[in-house]
């Protein structure tokens, strides 16, 4: 699968389907696992490019902090690479910071789609890395530290997609190393997980998202327990484009636990900003 190379590492990112490019940007610390229902959703009518941050996965490790500024380099480079002229991107946490400022710093973005995010500021969580990553090797802890992201209906009422969660967050899904799922590559090491919320922890842009004149549609989980609800929308309208969808009694992985509510608003929000349509 196709890799990028930086400053000392590479980046690792793949494709799949046709059509206009829908750019996937990760949360904090998880791994491509993390958009397997909205990648299913949108794969076909369009391409779906998913794609590791530096620190994650199967992408390179180097030497933290990290800025978001670098992160949003580390798309540039990958979009140029796949060849994509322009691209809608859809960012979830940290990806959303990153799809920010990318949309200052370049010219390739066609729409953004951000999810339990906010523009920076004083609700940054402090405390992402000690309350969400876990070893890859402790179970227990990956099954724990999904309390702030999932809500307990849904925990306890689907089992088997948690243990597939666990599993993907620990890289030993069976035959599944080079999916949009996750594989072997799993989440950050904690190593990458305190060097991303470093990143995270830095970043406001609030005075300048008049600057962001592309199409925006902002959704939050009015349960969210890592981004508050709050932030999501101010965010949305503090952007001149922008529309907040609030899903209510969502978590902060609204998109792994309501996915056909945020498949839904996704997809058609790219159907009516396609230049097809």
């Amino acid at each position: 699968m196709p890799r990028v190379e930086r400053n000392g590492f590479s980046l690792y990112y793949q494709t799949d389907g046709q059509g206009e490019t829908v750019a996937f940007v990760g949360d904090l610390g998880y791994g491509a696992w993390q958009w397997a229902w909205q990648h299913q959703a949108v794969a076909g009518p369009f391409e779906a490019l998913t794609w590791d941050l530096r620190g994650t996965g199967r992408s390179g490790v180097p030497d933290g902090p990290y800025e978001v500024t670098a992160l949003a380099a580390d798309l540039e480079a990958v979009l140029a690479d796949a060849g994509v002229g322009r691209a809608h991107l859809v960012g979830a946490g940290l990806g959303g910071l990153v799809a920010l400022r990318y949309a200052l710093d370049y010219d390739r973005a066609r729409t953004l789609t951000l999810l339990g995010t906010s523009a920076g500021g004083p609700h940054l969580p402090e405390d992402s890395v000690d309350r969400l990553y876990a070893p890859a090797d402790d179970e227990d802890a990956l099954r724990a530290t999904l309390d702030p992201v999932l809500t307990d209906e849904f925990l306890d009422g689907h089992p088997d997609v948690v243990d597939d969660v666990v599993q993907w967050r620990a890289g030993t899904v069976p035959g599944d190393d080079e999916s949009a799922s996750g594989g072997p590559g799993g989440d950050a090491p904690e190593a990458g997980w305190r060097a991303q919320a470093s990143a995270a922890e830095g970043f406001d842009v609030r005075d300048r998202l008049y600057e962001v004149t592309l199409p925006a549609l902002v959704i939050h989980g009015t349960a969210d327990e890592v981004w508050p609800a709050a932030d999501g929308e101010a965010l949305a309208e503090d952007l001149p484009r922008g529309r907040y969808e609030p899903v209510e009694c969502g978590p902060h992985l609204v998109g792994v636990e309501r996915p056909r509510i945020v498949d839904d608003l996704l997809v058609g929000f790219l159907e009516a900003q396609s230049e097809t349509a």
